[in-house]
């Protein structure tokens, strides 16, 4: 790795940014307007956000508060956790244990900063880790691995018999850092007894081992607040998908971002409670206005994203998205599919409840709520088989009434290229245009953003969508 990226910590270096960023709109429009020109190298960034308002603001806040967490969590006693967005924090933060996942982190390195998380990507690589992973991992895993972050405790993850990649990227840094590490293991049902009886005893365990490496045990009041507080969330999100129903619908494009982003900092926390309200007013007043969330007020097109979206400079596509007037309808990630949630209709066998009365009851809705989560649910193995990929990804098309169904990954997610032709082509045969995107969501270096929009616009323009 080049000598001057050992310079700066990388969690302090996106902290500090965040924190900035977070202050940017606390003051007038007018001094906030003054403020752009001294800030090039972030305006890409700080903008689109400050222009939604208060919400945007708010969700900096939020960031800026996840880690400024990981920063002062030892300072505090408290434990952390290198962790997956695979796996919800909601336990974690029911024993007080700070969570570092590694692909939001990545996230938020690829969309803020002109280089990127490239040279952490590489450093992966150069102590032995093979190139063809997953860049989402690896964009944050090689500053934990050059020592250029908080020094995490122990690891947990979920499910490594869904992604490879993912899997081998925790059991990697688990050898190279020499931590504790826990990996849960689901089979590949989701409502059959045996299965239930499974993920209870395996979650059993992880709790039995986060109490061994935190000195604490499990406060049940506790989880059942902070599970109390997820349904609270799921409750507003699900309110928020019935409003992306109508047509135009009347999320900003940037929302679904913010919802997942949310989830996966501060599920079950007060923080991403105050977030979704604020997102709920909104769609609710464009929604009575008739008007579209899209910056000029109209709609041409609804996108639907069937895997992850693509984390670029500057959240480049949302903006493209948003310039030519196509609304983001969604995608993988965005989708918690709880009960309450409008697209569980004809596939409400798999849905997950909520249940605090108890503690298996607790461990019962955890363990749901993780084998609901993205990829885990949908990816989990034969693509055309019941409750799986292409019948979830259908049934939002219909139910959005989408125009075109957008796949975007990285070269890493063998899971879905084994599979994405044939998917594609059942889509098309099921009446929607289908494009692959051929970037990758974390690495420009792959495939450049100009590329792929090139290629996205003539994707449209040839199908006559555009």
């Amino acid at each position: 790795m080049r000598p001057e990226v050992y310079e700066y910590q990388f969690d302090w270096m996106l902290w500090r940014t965040l924190e900035a960023a977070s202050k940017v709109g606390d003051g007038f429009n007018k001094e906030y307007r003054y403020m752009l020109p001294y800030i090039p190298y972030f305006r890409g960034i700080v903008e689109p956000f400050i222009n939604l308002g208060e919400t945007g603001i708010t969700f900096f806040k939020l960031i800026d508060r996840y880690l400024e967490n990981i920063m002062t969590a030892h300072q505090k006693g408290k434990k952390i956790a290198m962790t997956t967005f695979c796996f919800s924090p909601s336990i974690l933060y029911a024993m007080d244990i700070i969570p570092v996942t590694l692909e939001v982190m990545t996230v938020l390195g690829s969309v803020m900063w002109k280089r990127g998380a490239t040279d952490y990507m590489d450093y992966c690589v150069e102590l032995g880790f093979t190139e063809t992973s997953c860049s989402a991992q690896r964009g944050s895993l090689g500053a934990y691995l050059a020592g250029l972050g908080q020094d995490v405790d122990f690891l947990v993850i979920n499910t490594a018999g869904i992604c490879d990649t993912n899997a081998n990227a925790f059991a990697f840094a688990k050898t190279y850092l020499n931590k504790p590490f826990y990996s849960l293991n689901y089979p590949a049902g989701l409502t059959d007894p045996e299965t239930s009886q499974y993920h209870r005893e395996d979650f059993k365990a992880l709790i039995a081992f986060l109490e061994e490496h935190t000195g604490k045990k499990l406060d049940q009041d506790r989880l059942g607040e902070i599970l109390r507080e997820t349904a609270r969330q799921e409750a507003i999100v699900a309110e928020i998908e019935e409003l992306q129903r109508i047509i135009p619908s009347p999320l900003p494009v940037t929302y679904n971002f913010l919802i997942y982003g949310g989830r996966f900092f501060f599920a079950g926390m007060p923080e991403y409670t105050a977030l979704m309200k604020k997102m709920l007013q909104v769609v609710k007043t464009n929604a009575e206005q008739g008007r579209s969330g899209i910056s000029s007020g109209k709609e041409k097109l609804r996108a639907f994203f069937f895997y992850i979206d693509h984390y670029a400079l500057n959240l480049k596509l949302w903006d493209w998205l948003d310039k030519h007037e196509i609304s983001h309808i969604g995608s993988i990630l965005s989708r918690s599919f709880k009960e309450d949630a409008p697209y569980i209709k004809g596939m409400e066998e798999v849905a997950y409840t909520i249940d605090t009365s108890n503690l298996d009851s607790m461990i019962d809705s955890i363990a749901m709520i993780n084998s609901r989560m993205p990829m885990v649910r949908s990816i989990r193995g034969p693509y055309d088989r019941p409750n799986m990929w292409l019948e979830e990804s259908l049934a939002l098309a219909k139910m959005y009434q989408a125009d075109c169904l957008i796949y975007n990954g990285t070269p890493g997610c063998r899971n879905t290229w084994s599979n994405i032709k044939l998917i594609a082509k059942d889509m098309e045969k099921a009446g929607y245009p289908t494009h692959i995107m051929y970037g990758d969501a974390f690495d420009d270096r792959v495939e450049s953003w100009e590329a792929s929009a090139a290629r996205f616009y003539e994707f449209l323009t040839i199908r006559g969508l555009l």
